[in-house]
Parts: structure tokens; C-alpha cells; sequence
């Protein structure tokens, strides 16, 4: 029998959302944070944007909600919007106070914040408080910093959650979240996690898609697992692709910030002729989802790889002090963005759908939450705003501590739970299946699930994803589990998810385009996609 650990509050994941919350919880609880990887390795380190509040006398809350609201093409939930928008100058003001160094104002940034602002794609102001260009690791490695220093905060690094341990999958009355079972990946051995409360703070699946700027961890953990355990999941057809990551052989899921648009940067073809003028009245800061169809439609009309990004206009100084981080991995790989364009393609960069929460980031299950890029809130609708994302992390971080605190005294610690039965399965000798099965999923969601999509295209992809999820389900069933195994599985899952709903969707709205439903429906309101499970099953739970 295995390790049993017992904590106040398991979180899953150790990016900004995740984070924060231990933070908050760490002075009234016993906190345990279990990241795949090393600790800050994840999206939030790769974020280069930054966080959009509004900082700006010139600029004001009804702005910053109509701008959210009409980014996500009639489908987000204003309340929570608006819930988000006004917790949004707080939020900045506790990263500040953590000691985040974002960039400071100068005389010529055109506003009277005391910080640079930037603006980007879908904005009416400059809202965007940023550092440099690599803000997310500026608020991770802060974050990280705080952590490690605090005496109830446990850290369980490359441990990766297997699956939820709920009453209900226990036979027991009620559906409670009691813990979690979680491989250790250096030993390879499987430990027992039980908690008062659980937190999936475990971020995206942009690696069910081959071309992603998503680090590799992102592998949609915490939505299958939250599937498996029967909470709904909500919007996943809504993927939001990226206009804009690095074209280049050597560099590998490398973003190029739309900061840079919000600087004058222009798309342009081969021959440098512009074209964002054609799709859009905003041109380059169009909304995320129009500017990705835009280069993908140019792309496939002639040929071409990629296109480019031309902020040449600007001063080398400029670039180095607006863009240092971007402009030395352009210069790593020969391309000097003073004197000529950045080659450029679209790629999945974030899931705007997932395990359907309240305000307090509760979901179905109780005792369970959700924050972060894992949760489907209502704030981002069909299409997240630039920048929404780090604030929808720390705001939902504070609503969710403020319900777990609130129900700690209250809850008994769920005491001995049934340990991982790997009596009836053998090592693999066919590792080679995992590896080919990964490849396989992410090529044809990428062929068959992306930025533009047809019925016919999404029921071959669904006719695939359910002959690799059956044969996957075998060999889960028989192999003790690796890494790759459980992220495989839950990539599976994710993979039939979306396609699933892309194929309720009959209609063109937001970040889902379909050419046999090119337009959005009129008559009726926006309904979210909502999907459930009806059975829960765990092939190695002891009873």
C-alpha cells in the first residue's frame, strides 16, 4: 500500500490561479500544491502580454465589460464579466504589493497610469499592465518566491494527478470530492491525496493540437479529470488560436505578443502587401478570432507558410525596451525585427471552455473547484479577450479562498481512502502504442478540428477519436501508468470533447467557424454547449 497524505486543500496545478490560491489559503490551512513539472513550468512562466484592468481615468469599467462582452460574440455572462472587470484594479494591487515588477509609465505612453499600458487586440483603451514583455514570468517566479517560503504551503513537484476520488465513484451517498490519486513521476508509484477541499488549477489543453504555443504540460488534466468524475464541461469548441507564434524550425512554441500590434506592428504577405484591412475595420487589433481565420484563409489561398509581422517603424531601442525578450529569440535565430518582418502563423494558445463553475469557482461536485484556463466561467464566451485570462486567475483565486476558508471548520478530513490496485496489470513492452496514439490525435484536431471547420471533417475526427479512445481505454486497463499514458488519456478525452461540441454548435459564433453554418444564428439567444457524463468508471480503485 501506498503513501496517504491528508491536507486541508489539495490543488492541482501551479500556475498563477494555482498559486495565488495557495497564498490566500496558507495563513488558515494546510495547503498542498502538486505541479507537473517543475514548479513555475507552465503556461502562466510563457504569458508575455500581461493583465488587462483598468488603470486609466480615460478609460472605465463599462468600457472594459463592453469590450469583454463583445469579444465574446454574445455567449459571455455579464454578471461575470462585470464580477471580473471590478475586481480587476484590487488584483493588480495585490500582485504589486507581493512585489511583481511590472513596467513603469514614461512621457510618451499616453496615459496617467503610474505603468505602462499596452493595448491590444479587441480593446478600446490601453488597459494592459505588463512587464516587458514576459509578464507571466514575472508574476510566476514572484509567486514562486512566496511559496516556497511559507510553512502551510506543501509543494509536490513532477507528481501529476490520475483521477479524482469522489464519494460517488466510491458507491458512498452524495457526489463529494474526498481527494485525488497521483503518480509520483520520479518513482513512478501512485500515492493517495485526500483533502477537505480540491482545486483544479491545472490550466489548457492547447497539446490536443499539433501546432500550439502551449507548453507541453498542457495537456487538459484537470477537464477529464473533472469529466470523468461527472461535473459538466461547457463551451469546448471555443479553442482560441493564437494569430501570431514564431515560424521557425528551431522555435518551438514561441508567441509573439499581440502587444506588438498594439504598438503599429502590421501583418503583411510575402510581397508585403497588408491584408487585415479586407477582413476587418480594425485591421490588426480585430479580436483574436478574426485575425487567426484571416491568415489562415490567406495562407491556404496561396500556398505560403506563414506570413509576417512587420514592426520595423519602430526604433531598435524601442524593440529593446518594449520587447527584449522577443526581440533576443528573434535575434537567436537570425531575424532582426528592426530591419525585417517576423515570419508568423496562427497555433492553439487557449482553451476558452471547460468545467462550468460559480463565482466562487465551485463546481458540480462539492468540495471540488476549478480557477484558472481549466474552468469555464462565462467570462470569455466564445472568444477570450487579450489579456483576461492572468486577471481571471487571480480573481477567481480570491472569490474561491474566500468559500473554501469560509467551509473549512466545518468539513472533517475524508480519512483513509482506498488505495491504487495495480494487483491485475503488468508492465508494458508496447510503449511505442502511446507515443503513436499522442501523434495521431494532435495531427487530425489540427486537420480536421481547427480554425476553420466542416461537419464532414469534425464526424472524421469523431470517427477516429472513438477507435483511439477504446484502445487506449484497453491498455490503461492492463499497463501500470507512465506520464504519458495518463496525459494520452485525458488527451483523448479532451480531443472527443471538443469535437462533440463543435458538432452541437450549428452555427458560425466566435473562435467556432464552420462552413456549413457560416453565420451566426439570429433568432434565438446564444446557448452555451453544455456536456455531461452518465456513468464514472476507474479501472485500478480498490474498493
Amino acid at each position: 500500500m501506498h503513501d496517504q497524505q491528508q491536507h486541508d486543500v489539495l490543488i492541482i496545478g501551479s500556475g498563477a490561479a494555482g498559486l495565488s490560491l495557495a497564498l490566500k489559503l496558507a495563513d488558515e490551512a494546510n495547503v498542498a500544491v502538486l505541479s507537473k513539472e517543475a514548479l513555475t513550468e507552465g503556461a502562466t512562466l510563457y504569458a508575455q502580454g500581461g493583465v488587462s484592468a483598468v488603470l486609466d481615468e480615460h478609460d472605465s469599467i463599462e468600457s472594459h465589460v463592453q469590450d469583454t462582452l463583445i469579444a465574446g460574440s454574445g455567449l459571455c455572462d455579464p454578471e461575470i464579466v462585470r464580477f471580473v472587470v471590478e475586481r480587476a484594479y484590487k488584483s493588480i494591487d495585490w500582485l504589486v504589493e507581493l512585489g511583481v515588477d511590472f513596467t513603469r509609465s514614461d512621457a510618451a505612453a499616453g496615459t496617467n497610469s503610474p505603468f505602462h499600458l499596452h493595448k491590444e487586440g479587441g480593446h478600446s483603451h490601453r488597459r494592459i499592465i505588463h512587464a516587458a514583455d514576459a509578464t507571466g514570468k514575472a508574476i510566476e517566479t514572484t509567486l514562486e518566491s512566496r511559496v516556497r517560503q511559507h510553512p502551510n504551503i506543501h509543494l509536490y513537484e513532477h507528481h501529476i494527478a490520475v483521477d479524482l476520488i469522489t464519494t460517488n465513484k466510491l458507491a458512498k451517498p452524495g457526489n463529494r470530492c474526498l481527494g485525488a490519486y497521483v503518480l509520483d513521476i520520479n518513482s513512478n508509484k501512485v500515492m493517495v491525496f485526500g483533502a477537505k477541499n480540491v482545486v483544479l488549477a491545472s490550466g489548457g489543453a492547447g497539446k490536443v493540437y499539433l501546432y500550439t504555443s502551449n507548453p507541453d504540460s498542457c495537456t487538459g488534466d484537470g477537464i477529464a479529470m473533472a469529466w470523468r468524475a461527472g461535473c459538466r464541461i461547457a463551451n469546448m469548441e471555443f479553442i482560441q488560436f493564437h494569430p501570431t507564434c514564431l515560424y521557425h524550425p528551431m522555435a518551438k512554441s514561441f508567441l509573439i505578443s499581440e502587444a506588438l500590434r498594439g504598438e503599429g506592428a502590421k501583418l503583411i504577405l510575402e510581397d508585403g502587401e497588408r491584408f487585415m484591412h479586407r477582413y476587418d475595420q480594425r485591421a490588426e487589433l480585430a479580436p483574436r478570432d478574426v485575425v487567426a481565420r484571416a491568415i489562415d484563409y490567406e495562407m491556404k489561398r496561396l500556398g505560403h507558410d506563414c506570413v509576417y509581422l512587420d514592426i520595423t517603424h519602430k526604433s531598435k531601442d524601442f524593440i529593446d525596451t518594449h520587447f527584449p525578450t522577443i526581440n533576443k529569440r528573434c535575434l537567436d535565430l537570425g531575424i532582426d525585427m528592426s530591419k525585417q518582418p517576423i515570419p508568423v502563423v496562427p497555433a492553439a494558445h487557449y482553451t476558452c471552455g471547460g468545467v462550468m463553475i460559480d463565482k466562487d469557482g465551485q463546481t458540480d461536485i462539492t468540495g471540488l473547484f476549478a480557477i484558472g484556463e481549466v474552468s469555464c466561467s462565462g467570462l470569455h464566451g466564445a472568444n477570450r479577450m487579450a489579456s483576461n485570462s492572468l486577471l481571471e486567475c487571480v480573481v477567481f483565486a480570491h472569490s474561491a479562498s474566500k468559500a473554501i476558508r469560509q467551509s473549512l471548520s466545518a468539513i472533517k478530513m475524508p480519512g483513509k481512502l482506498p488505495h491504487w490496485d495495480e494487483s491485475r496489470v503488468t508492465d508494458s513492452d508496447e510503449e511505442v502504442v502511446v507515443s503513436h496514439n499522442w501523434d495521431e490525435i494532435r495531427r487530425f484536431m489540427w486537420d480536421y478540428v481547427g480554425i476553420v471547420r466542416t461537419t464532414k471533417r469534425l464526424q472524421r475526427a469523431q470517427h477516429r477519436i472513438a477507435l483511439l479512445k477504446s484502445e487506449i481505454t484497453d491498455y490503461y486497463g492492463n499497463f501500470r501508468i507512465s506520464k504519458d499514458l495518463v496525459e494520452l488519456r485525458n488527451l483523448a478525452v479532451v480531443a472527443e470533447l471538443i469535437i462533440q461540441s463543435a458538432l452541437q454548435r450549428k452555427e458560425s459564433r466566435g473562435l467556432h467557424y464552420t462552413t456549413d453554418y457560416p453565420a451566426a444564428k439570429t433568432t434565438d439567444k446564444a446557448a452555451n454547449t453544455i456536456i455531461k457524463l452518465t456513468t464514472t468508471t476507474d479501472n485500478h480503485v480498490a474498493a
